[in-house]
């Protein structure tokens, strides 16, 4: 029986990175989670613990942080290509990187009640956190690039506008079918783009608003047909992408029973049940979408 090395990768994971841009009197703030991974001849540091090729992760975690001062964090998707690039380019046993990104938002104080917000004070803001990753595969004269986006724990709910009846049933069934019930998830989405958006937070802001607003708009029979909705939606909305993967779990809500009471409940108090809950997933993809590669070949649990 022969035994062979398989793939493999290595880097440094979750370099938590705060980037003050403070060049005026209003200062700028972006806050990142980057991971940062390198591909390519390192087969003799897996077999004999040789470590002439192996660039230490510390120096990814020096260049990381370096990058955030001379390229900028904002749009974190300029500087992950910056970065995966730089690797590629730059450091000879390299032929791919992925570096891999969670941004998370902060918003101004309203101090003085102007709505302007502070210039230097800020509050953590919006449950969810945006992601990126990009991959980068071969010399300047070959380059190949992946670009990945996405948002996760976008928690959402509507109260009405959601059905569920006519499903298979067997001996096991105890559900009943119901034509009104809360339907609400905490999404976790993930697109892949095919060219280069004019304005990559412009895209996040617009995919994310398409996605929230066929949740909301969308009647929905099954929350499947609410995902392939919302997939759909944002290819229509973003040129540039070519395939959304939607995984929604279902925060269920039950309506809690007040009888023993003498209490009436017309669908208005509910149990908040966290688990177990389904979970739905589905990708919506363009029909003349190029191969993903190794777009989707995830190095931590980022994305």
């Amino acid at each position: 029986m022969g035994i062979t090395l398989g793939d493999h990768q290595y880097g440094k994971a979750e370099n938590r990175i705060v980037r003050i841009v403070r060049d005026s009197a209003r200062h700028e703030i972006t806050d990142v989670n980057v991971s940062t991974c390198l591909r390519g001849a390192f087969e003799d540091a897996h077999l004999t613990g040789d470590q002439g090729a192996v660039l230490p992760t510390d120096t990814q975690k020096q260049t990381a942080y370096a990058y955030a001062k001379t390229v900028g964090l904002d749009p974190i998707e300029d500087y992950a290509l910056a970065l995966a690039t730089h690797f590629v380019d730059d450091v000879e046993p390299v032929d791919g990187a992925r570096v891999e990104l969670e941004e998370f938002a902060w918003a101004r104080v309203d101090a003085d009640g102007t709505g302007d917000g502070h210039d230097h004070t800020w509050v953590r803001s919006g449950q969810e956190v945006r992601v990126a990753a990009v991959t980068v595969e071969g010399t300047a004269d070959a380059r190949r690039t992946w670009v990945t986006g996405g948002l996760k724990d976008l928690v959402i709910l509507k109260s009405t506008g959601s059905e569920f009846h006519g499903f298979l049933t067997d001996e096991f069934t105890i559900l009943e079918p119901t034509d009104d019930r809360i339907m609400a998830t905490s999404l976790d989405a993930r697109w892949r783009f095919d060219g280069t958006p004019a304005d990559w937070n412009g895209a996040y802001a617009t995919i994310k608003a398409t996605l929230a607003s066929t949740f909301a708009d969308h009647h929905s029979l099954a929350l499947q047909q609410t995902l392939y909705e919302m997939g759909k939606a944002a290819l229509e909305a973003v040129p540039e992408l070519v395939e959304v993967r939607l995984s929604a779990p279902n925060k269920h809500h039950f309506a809690y029973d007040l009888e023993p009471f003498g209490i009436e409940n017309h669908g208005e108090v509910f149990h908040a049940d966290d688990r177990p809950y389904g979970l739905i997933q589905a990708s919506v993809i363009r029909d003349d979408a190029p191969d993903a590669g190794p777009a989707w070949q995830q190095y931590s649990g980022l994305v």
